[in-house]
């Protein structure tokens, strides 16, 4: 049933009170028509709880804006969300199309730093290696929108979008992410289920990772990040300690990674948050550990680029030939498909913070 505004209804008792439900929530497609965005889909979910954001649909149905009573839970880069035709592949090239956002999507074949591998899988002589730039193309790659809308199930109304994302070559890979996206008339968070399957005709290496990205003014002084890691590994010759204390942007600050083991919950589930316990607000994620068993903090604090990411992942941030090298590399075979799933939500006021806090000790407590 949807509590909106202090109060729970029926359906019935809603539609009542609405010429259309738009008028409370709803999705929307949109259009963006000016600069680089030109000609990018996106579809405007508005849940009725003051949570709201945009599926990019032409970026792999990725997340873009997403906020809570007009206060941005997600930081936003220079380049924003263009369309998928700048995307240059090649090295660093990925960070010219990067736009931030609550959600972008890294794989489905490569993930995390560039490195060159064999592609003797694909049986072609005149390609017997592969080049991969940074993070992987699906990001750049637009959807096919398979279906979006409300349906109602009993009093609850759940607000969905479905769209598959086909990253594919002749001669090389044939990877399609079929993602779902619902989220329920009064609440804040939204969940996202995906599916990668192998379409193609040839066992295919699989890495992903979903780069989460807290921003302003959820990062700010003063915030902390809330996560059950057992132990903590930095990326770089830095201190691990006060890594989890933020602070305000810093003139040519240099980003630092830091690497978690983790502790799940009873049922498996992972919790991670950022919060900023001045304004009462955060931003949180939960996962599956046995999806996904690597966990990451990208602390940025620079001017402009001021961004925590919180990124779940398939593989180490040691990357793709590490993992080879460990015989930790995913690879499909023809038909097969493997399912991840990703919950993202606010967390409003004391009270849903301290029970976020209080449900990552819990998880802490079973490791």
């Amino acid at each position: 049933m949807p509590s909106l505004h202090g109060r729970a209804y029926t359906g019935a008792e809603l539609l009542r009170r609405v010429g259309r439900l738009e008028q409370a929530a709803g999705v929307r497609l949109m259009l963006l028509d000016d600069g680089a965005e030109r000609g990018t889909r996106v579809l405007e979910f508005r849940t009725g709880s003051g949570f709201a954001f945009d599926v990019l649909v032409d970026r792999a149905f990725d997340i873009g804006r997403c906020e809570f009573a007009g206060m941005s839970l997600t930081w936003q880069s220079a380049p924003g969300f263009v369309g998928p035709w700048y995307y240059e592949p090649d090295g660093l090239g990925w960070l010219r199309s990067f736009g931030g956002g609550l959600l972008t999507t890294c794989g489905l074949d490569h993930a995390l730093f560039m490195a060159e591998d064999t592609a003797e899988q694909y049986h072609y002589p005149a390609k017997p290696a592969e080049t991969y730039g940074l993070h992987g193309r699906i990001s750049s790659r637009p959807a096919r929108l398979a279906a979006y809308g409300e349906r109602w199930e009993g009093d609850e109304c759940v607000l969905f979008a479905k769209g598959e994302v086909l990253q594919a070559a002749v001669f090389g890979e044939q990877l399609r992410l079929e993602r779902t996206i619902e989220a329920r008339v009064g609440e804040s968070r939204l969940a996202i289920h995906d599916e990668v399957v192998n379409v193609g005709h040839d066992r295919t290496p699989h890495m992903l990772l979903y780069h989460v990205n807290v921003g302003w003014p959820v990062v700010d002084d003063g915030a902390k990040l809330l996560v059950p890691a057992t132990a903590v590994e930095p990326r770089g010759d830095y201190p691990v300690d006060g890594y989890r204390k933020l602070n305000a942007p810093a003139a040519g600050f240099v980003e630092k990674v830091f690497e978690h083991a983790l502790s799940a919950e009873a049922g498996g589930a992972v919790p991670v948050a950022v919060v900023n316990p001045f304004l009462g607000i955060g931003a949180y994620e939960v996962f599956r550990l046995d999806q996904l068993p690597h966990h990451f903090v990208w602390r940025m604090l620079g001017e402009g680029t001021y961004v925590v990411g919180i990124e779940p992942s398939t593989n180490r941030t040691a990357g793709r030939l590490d993992a080879r090298e460990r015989g930790e590399l995913i690879e499909l075979a023809p038909g097969e498909r493997r399912s991840y799933d990703l919950e993202l939500g606010a967390l409003v006021g004391r009270l849903e913070l301290d029970a976020f806090a209080a449900r990552v000790d819990s998880a802490l407590s079973n490791g």
